[in-house]
This record gives structure tokens, C-alpha cells and sequence, in this order.
């Protein structure tokens, strides 16, 4: 599968090269994304030239590609999702939410001459940088591409629903998965409670798992672009997704992956009929199907 790899502020496409070659050893294409504005010396870049460098690698992808956004990329992840619901397999998100319809693409920090540079470890002292030692964080403020104004201020515009069909996984560095399902059933991550597939994976590191944890990053990644190919039934599409790192196949029958992941959610389906309930267990519930899943796929088809 084509995977696409996006940078949070700050960062140029080769802060995913050790990702990407774990990526290529799971049989995946990994394709980090070269963003205008930073590590082009477009100091005039926009957002809409953003999401136009995102789109580009969308459509260029072979098949329907996984799309990666870290941190405050992750509103770019989720424009693409919005601008190519049909063509995207998956949105990953590390660290980080979409920012909502209407929204700054970030407004958190100030403008000096133009740009948005970074602003030291002082903002991110605890449990973001916690797993970074001192020569990491050296390289990556002396690596740090101010981000121009005309990116960070951007307005976010979101118009199509059919995004919310788009699964999501959400990766959590910094932040618990507990506490990101917390944030989004009460509603401060506006767009994901209307999503109707999230998912949920933690990952011990910082915020910049792509920097301290390149192997378990590039792992998680792997798991959740099988388990999209894992639900494929047409050999084209199985063959856009690379191997399956570590697995034999095994003859002989067995319930399916597709059905029993069928069978799980229709036994969801009759959880609860309030409309109320149902959005309060679901996050309860669908942790509990991709941990089932995941197992399934591991025990032999003859055991």
C-alpha cells in the first residue's frame, strides 16, 4: 500500500526517512510528502499550496493510499480526506486532531517576520520531548524551517461528509488513548465524534515518535494499513498492500477476517437503541473489535 507521510510544522519530508525504510521492509511504499514552505525556501507558501502538494501525492498514489498527517498536519490529513473520500483507504493521525471547518490552520504561536519559527523546548517541556536527549533536540531546533504565515494562518475549509465515512486511527504519543476518547466524547475534537470508524493506538514516545521511536512508529503504521487490506477481497487490491510482515498463510477452513468482523459489529449494533447510548459505548466497544481482529489474525486457520 502507498502510505503518505506528512510533517508537522517546523519539519522538511526527510524527518520520515528512517519510517519510511521500516515502512519498505513491511512491503508498503512509504511516500513522505514535501510540503511548500517548508524546506523549499518558499517563504510565500500558503495552505492551499499545501493541501494542493497532499492532494498530488494522493492522486498520483497507486490504489487508495493510507494518509499520515503528524501533529498539526493532521488537519492536512483531514482535507484530504475531505477532498478525496473516495480515494483514501485511511487517515492516520499522530499526535495531534483535525482543526474544524471555519478554524485557523494554527494559531498558537506568533508571527515574526512572516513565519512562524520555532519557539525552543520551553513550550514542550514534560511528556512531549521527555524521550528526546540532548543532541536530539539540538538536531531538530537547528533542523526547524520557520513555517510561513500565509500556511499557518489559513483557514481550514471542510465540505464534504462523506469524510466522516473515511476510518480513522488515531496515534497516541503524548497523550493516552483514554484520554483522546475522553476529548472526543465530550466534544473538544469537534470533528472526530461525527466520524464513524475511529480507532485507537498508543505508542510510547514524545510528540515526535518519528524522531525517538522510527521502528514502533513505523510498526503501528504497518498493523493499520493490513488491517485495511485484510477486509480486500479482489486480488488487484490485495496486491496494492504489500506483505504481511511476519505471517504465514495457513489452509484449511476458518471464519473469515471479513466475518467476523461482520459478526462483531452486528453484535454491537444491539448494544443499545438510544441513539445517546450508542454514542457513549462506541468508543468503549470499537478498541475491544480491533484487539479481536488483531488476534484473529494471528491464530492458525487449522488450530
Amino acid at each position: 500500500m502507498d502510505i503518505l507521510l506528512i510533517a508537522g510544522l517546523w519539519l522538511a519530508a526527510p524527518v520520515w526517512d528512517n519510517v519510511a525504510a521500516q515502512l519498505r521492509a513491511h512491503g508498503h511504499r512509504a511516500v513522505p510528502v514535501a510540503l511548500p514552505g517548508q524546506g523549499d525556501g518558499n517563504t510565500s507558501a500558503t495552505l492551499a499550496d499545501q493541501v494542493a502538494a497532499v492532494l498530488a501525492a494522493v492522486d498520483a498514489a497507486a490504489g487508495m493510499p493510507m494518509v499520515v498527517g503528524h501533529s498539526a498536519a493532521c488537519s492536512l490529513a483531514w482535507l484530504a480526506a475531505d477532498a478525496r473520500p473516495a480515494k483514501i483507504s485511511k487517515v492516520v493521525l499522530i499526535g495531534g486532531f483535525p482543526s474544524p471547518d471555519g478554524q485557523p490552520y494554527f494559531s498558537g504561536l506568533p508571527v515574526h517576520d512572516g513565519a512562524v519559527p520555532f519557539p525552543g523546548w520551553g513550550d514542550f517541556e514534560g511528556p512531549d520531548s521527555a524521550d528526546l536527549d540532548d543532541a536530539a533536540k539540538l538536531a531538530l531546533a537547528s533542523a526547524a524551517i520557520p513555517v510561513p504565515e500565509g500556511v499557518t494562518r489559513g483557514v481550514v475549509r471542510l465540505a464534504d461528509e462523506r469524510r466522516y465515512d473515511v476510518p480513522v486511527v488515531v496515534i497516541c504519543p503524548e497523550f493516552t488513548p483514554a484520554q483522546a476518547r475522553e476529548w472526543i466524547g465530550q466534544a473538544e475534537v469537534p470533528e472526530l465524534p461525527k466520524s464513524s470508524n475511529v480507532s485507537f493506538a498508543n505508542i510510547d514516545s514524545g510528540h515526535w515518535p518519528m524522531i525517538s521511536a522510527p521502528a514502533g512508529l513505523a510498526r503501528l503504521l504497518a498493523q493499520a494499513a493490513e488491517q485495511y487490506c485484510g477486509q480486500q477481497r479482489s486480488p488487484t487490491e490485495q496486491g496494492q498492500c504489500g506483505t504481511r510482515s511476519g505471517r504465514s498463510a495457513h489452509p484449511g477452513p476458518r471464519l473469515g477476517r471479513t466475518g467476523l468482523q461482520a459478526l462483531l459489529m452486528m453484535c454491537w449494533s444491539h448494544v443499545a437503541d438510544e441513539e445517546r447510548q450508542v454514542r457513549q459505548m462506541k468508543w468503549q466497544f470499537c478498541p475491544l473489535i480491533d484487539n479481536a481482529l488483531n488476534a484473529w489474525d494471528d491464530i492458525p486457520s487449522n488450530a
